[in-house]
């Protein structure tokens, strides 16, 4: 039999070896889709990027506000009427106890502070009397501590069945008696103590000593109506006037709305301003009689140029200034005790501080800015000092005309 040895051995499709130059192309293939997905994963990137940096390098939006203009107009009233200088404290001293006056220690219209010694009473026969007080409550002390110390025994010896029960029960009343005691001595010293502080006489306020009252070597009694001193308080001071019963609506509305009223007192010729302060408050009732309300005004008086019962012509402020600058009051800010307005100037706000005067019918009279200037009246929840701001058209406000007939009451 013979073999043919031209014939080729038959092999499995899946066993055969593929061809070397397929391989490559496929990896190839493989590694382009990869860079190009790379290439564009490092473009996004890169582009967030810039349009994050574009974003955080854009400028802040501008603020949109209304605005109004500063206008020179009159605001305000005064009310003249006369008033007189009252003190807030007037202390008229007498002696509390009886006695004979062995110093004066003030001079007269001295200037005192409060503490500061004025007179001095023969203490001696107060400081014995004490003396005995004290006596008795350290003899009634010890026996409280001794009938305490026995009232222990009796409760041990009762525990032992020593004693009957009848003994421990009137030592226990016995120290109380004894507490009792110790007690009343207690209020006994107490009492001579304040006899004792009485006899040496000290200024219940600060203010100034009128008149030297009496001199050592007097005998003063404790029921007497003698005065020894008088001292009146002129820092502060108040100025007491009348307002017309027909003025005291308007007044009593600015006060409600917490507005601080001027009164400005002056001399009896009405000239020369002396002080100037402000209304306090107003009495609760209206004088029939004279169809007037009484009110009270406060003043510094550290120059002591308003003198107690003294005579002066005060003028209440009221509504009426002339020639002042005029601004909304909604344009007026508050930061703790200072007042700003936010000021408009090529479109940059600049906060500036003013000096806020009467308000009438929402319109201010501030000093701190000018006729004319540009001030900002919303947004102030965003507005900041050297802001951009965006102000619409036609929407400026300016205060009310400016009124330019005379002062009237309020």
């Amino acid at each position: 039999m013979t073999v043919d040895t031209n014939e080729q051995p038959h092999i499995e499709r899946g066993h055969q070896l593929t061809a070397h130059g397929s391989d490559s192309h496929r990896h190839n293939v493989v590694w382009i889709i990869i860079g190009i997905v790379l290439l564009v994963l490092a473009v996004v990137l890169v582009w967030s990027h810039f349009n994050a940096a574009k974003k955080v390098a854009s400028p802040p939006p501008k603020i949109t506000v209304t605005t109004a203009t500063a206008t020179k107009g009159d605001i305000g009233v005064y009310l003249d009427v006369i008033g007189t200088v009252t003190p807030v404290y007037t202390a008229s001293i007498s002696s509390q106890v009886n006695g004979l006056v062995v110093a004066v220690h003030y001079k007269e219209g001295q200037l005192v502070s409060k503490g500061d010694p004025l007179v001095d009473i023969d203490s001696r026969p107060y400081q014995a009397m004490l003396l005995q007080a004290q006596g008795a409550l350290e003899r009634d002390q010890n026996l409280l501590a001794q009938a305490q110390m026995d009232l222990e025994r009796y409760r041990t010896a009762w525990a032992r069945n020593a004693i009957a029960r009848q003994i421990l029960d009137d030592q226990e009343k016995l120290v109380l008696q004894d507490q009792g005691a110790v007690k009343n001595d207690q209020g006994t010293v107490q009492f001579d103590q304040i006899q004792v502080d009485y006899c040496h006489i000290t200024a219940p306020i600060a203010g100034r000593v009128g008149l030297r009252l009496v001199d050592p070597g007097n005998v003063v009694q404790s029921s007497g109506t003698a005065t020894l001193a008088v001292i009146t308080q002129l820092d502060p001071i108040t100025v007491i006037f009348t307002i017309p019963e027909d003025s005291l609506g308007p007044v009593e509305a600015r006060l409600r709305q917490k507005a601080k009223l001027t009164v400005d007192a002056f001399d009896r010729t009405a000239q020369t301003k002396i002080a100037s302060g402000k209304l306090l408050t107003l009495d609760n009732q209206i004088d029939t009689t004279t169809g007037t309300v009484k009110a009270r005004a406060v003043f510094d008086n550290k120059n002591e140029a308003l003198f107690p019962n003294q005579f002066v012509n005060t003028r209440l402020l009221g509504n009426r200034l002339q020639g002042v600058t005029l601004v909304p009051a909604s344009a007026i800010q508050q930061n703790g005790q200072a007042s700003f307005v936010y000021v408009i100037q090529n479109n940059i706000a600049h906060m500036r501080s003013i000096k806020p005067g009467v308000t009438d019918g929402g319109i201010t009279q501030v000093d701190g800015i000018n006729p004319g200037d540009v001030v900002a009246n919303s947004g102030f929840d965003k507005l900041q000092d050297n802001v951009a701001v965006v102000i619409p058209s036609k929407v400026s406000t300016q205060p009310a005309p400016a009124n330019t007939s005379g002062s009237s009451a309020p």
